[in-house]
C-alpha cells in the first residue's frame, strides 16, 4: 500500500499512528493475504474481532451519557441500530474506506470494496488498530466524532419506543390482527451474528436487522410503525 494512501486515511481519521503497521494490517482482507507467498502476513480478522468489542463499548458509553432517561432495553435498541452491519458499512463509506482495503483478485472483481460485510469488518479492524496504537481514549474520541451526526439524526424520541407494542396498538382497530415475525436469515460469525426478520401484517411487510432476534424484530416493527402511523394520519386528515 502506498504511503500517500495511508497518510490520506490517517487525515480522515484525525489520528496519527505511532505504529503505522496496525493500520496496514487493519486494511488487509483475507482474500488478499491468501494470494501472497509470504505466510507471515496477517489478515485483519483478529483486529475485526477486537474492534467489534471496542466499538460496542464506545457506543454504549456514548449513548448512556447522551440518553440518561432510557432504560436498558431502549439503550440496547439504540446501540444495535448504530453498530449493525448496514450502519457500520455506511460509516465506512463516509470515510471512503473501501478505496484503501487490500483485496484479492476475486473480491476485487466482484466489487468487494462496496460490500457491506467487508466495509463493516474493515472499519471494526481500523477501530482496533487505533485502540492498540493509542488506547481506549483515542478510539473513543474518534468513534464519537464519526458517530455524532448519526446520533443527532437518530434522536432519542425514536429510540424510546417499544415499537412492537406500538405496532400492536395501531393494528388493533376493532379486529384482532396479530403481526407475524419470522427470522429469514442469519449471517456472520457466531460472535457477531446479524439476524434478518420479516414482519407481516396483512399486505404490509417490512424487514429488520439486529444482533439478536428481538432487536431485529424491533427494527422491523419500527419501520412498520412509521408506515402505519403515516397511513393513520393520512386517513384522519381526509375525514
Amino acid at each position: 500500500m502506498e504511503r500517500t494512501e495511508l497518510l490520506e486515511l490517517r487525515e480522515k481519521l484525525s489520528y496519527k499512528f505511532k505504529n503505522i503497521n496496525f493500520l496496514v494490517e487493519s486494511l488487509r482482507h483475507s482474500s488478499f493475504v491468501n494470494e501472497q507467498s509470504d505466510t507471515q502476513i496477517r489478515d485483519n480478522e483478529r483486529l475485526e474481532f477486537l474492534g467489534d468489542a471496542v466499538l460496542n463499548l464506545a457506543i454504549g458509553h456514548i449513548i448512556i451519557n447522551r440518553f440518561p432517561e432510557l432504560d436498558e432495553g431502549d439503550l440496547s435498541r439504540v446501540r444495535s441500530n448504530l453498530v449493525n452491519e448496514l450502519q457500520v458499512a455506511e460509516v465506512a463509506r463516509s470515510l471512503d474506506l473501501g478505496s484503501y482495503i487490500q483485496l484479492g483478485k476475486g473480491e476485487f472483481l466482484t466489487n468487494g470494496r462496496n460490500k457491506n460485510s467487508i466495509l463493516a469488518n474493515t472499519f471494526e479492524a481500523v477501530v482496533a488498530a487505533i485502540y492498540l496504537d493509542g488506547g481506549y481514549d483515542n478510539a473513543f474520541r474518534i468513534i464519537e466524532k464519526i458517530y455524532l451526526p448519526i446520533l443527532k439524526l437518530s434522536g432519542k424520541s425514536a429510540a424510546a419506543y417499544d415499537f412492537k407494542s406500538k405496532v400492536q396498538e395501531l393494528v388493533q382497530t376493532g379486529q384482532e390482527i396479530k403481526p407475524a415475525y419470522n427470522v429469514v436469515e442469519e449471517s456472520g460469525p457466531d460472535h457477531d451474528k446479524i439476524f434478518k426478520v420479516e414482519l407481516t401484517i396483512n399486505d404490509l411487510q417490512t424487514v429488520g436487522y439486529g444482533k439478536s432476534k428481538k432487536l431485529a424484530e424491533q427494527d422491523a416493527a419500527s419501520k412498520a410503525f412509521d408506515i402505519l402511523a403515516d397511513k393513520s394520519k393520512t386517513s384522519a386528515d381526509a375525514q
